[in-house]
């Protein structure tokens, strides 16, 4: 593999690119905003996004989806509820058989599917694969060691692609269960604005590690249910995602946890920011996936409750603190 395309300018696409560059590889990087895609082409800089982060590798950057047509494979940073527009606008440039790398974390609102399930209902026709773990887009942009989780259910597809991103600073360890390492990014979000919230609450480093613990119990329980493994939702995918998102406030999503328990509005917490807190939009969707799996997930609820206006945020911690005596597992 020699040639990439990164579908999505953002802060994560970006560095996606700078990664893909650094192995080597002929990048081409499309971008929605023309400020993003000329910034980058002439300053090499993604001023909007990602400031301060020079390019030191070539990225070319693109607003026309054909540009990606002959990619030896596409990586998909969109937000997960704008996923399925953009596979609907790179369906006519889409070869047959392309490996598409599902960078996006989230549950689409309303249909309650996985990327996965949106990749094979919008183009059919692509190899999938998921890249998901902990890693911040500033440190992957600036060349800091991180170590991700690629899953592909295509052993010879998973290793090239593997191969073709590796760099001394970007690991990615191989999986084939797509599911886990999906569910994984998503459920982790939630949780972070939930972690956010315990911080700005000043409840202390022990609450703190309660929920990231008892959230990760929620996140395995809804793996399972869906037939993931929970040998992958304790890999770097899912319990390495969730202890650095919920434990930075460098993470956009426990940057609002932080604001809300701090007692701002929703409103106010996302004011002003460019990038979009995944968790914001997932959390009704992960919710509502629970309850059709009949999994419990209290945190996740509880979050959901804050975000709809439905619930206090004392209210809502009162809630979980008062919850019946129960066995750990």
């Amino acid at each position: 593999m020699k040639t990439a395309g990164v579908i999505g300018g953002g802060a994560w696409g970006t560095a996606l690119a700078l990664v893909c560059a650094r192995a080597g590889l002929a990048t081409t990087l499309w971008a929605r905003e023309p400020e993003v895609v000329s910034a980058v082409n002439e300053t090499r800089e993604n001023k909007t996004f990602l400031p301060g982060v020079v390019f030191d590798a070539p990225v070319r950057a693109t607003g026309d989806l054909a540009d990606l047509a002959g990619a030896d494979f596409v990586l998909n940073v969109t937000p997960a509820q704008h996923f399925r527009a953009s596979l609907d606008a790179f369906r006519p440039h889409a070869r047959a058989g392309v490996p598409m790398v599902l960078c996006s974390k989230g549950v689409e609102q309303g249909t309650l599917k996985l990327m996965t399930e949106v990749l094979d209902e919008g183009l059919p026709q692509a190899l999938p694969a998921v890249l998901s773990g902990p890693s911040f887009a500033a440190d992957v942009a600036r060349g800091l060691p991180t170590a991700v989780t690629l899953a592909c259910p295509n052993d010879e597809i998973g290793f090239q692609i593997a191969t073709a991103l590796s760099l001394p600073t970007f690991r990615p360890y191989l999986a084939t269960d797509m599911i886990g390492a999906e569910i994984g990014g998503a459920v982790k979000n939630v949780l972070a604005i939930a972690c956010g919230i315990a911080e700005g609450k000043g409840l202390g480093r022990s609450a703190h590690a309660a929920l990231i613990t008892r959230g990760f119990a929620e996140m395995t329980r809804m793996a399972v249910a869906l037939g993931a493994q929970a040998e992958t939702v304790a890999g770097l995918c899912g319990l390495g995602d969730l202890v650095l998102t919920c434990s930075s406030p460098q993470s956009r999503n426990m940057s609002v946890g932080l604001a809300l328990g701090g007692g701002q509005t929703l409103e106010q917490a996302l004011a002003g920011k460019v990038s979009v807190a995944e968790g914001v939009a997932s959390a009704p969707a992960v919710v509502a996936l629970a309850r059709k799996l009949e999994v419990e997930a209290p945190i996740c609820e509880a979050v959901a409750a804050i975000l709809a206006g439905q619930a206090q945020v004392d209210e809502a911690i009162a809630g979980l603190l008062s919850r019946p005596i129960r066995s750990e597992r």
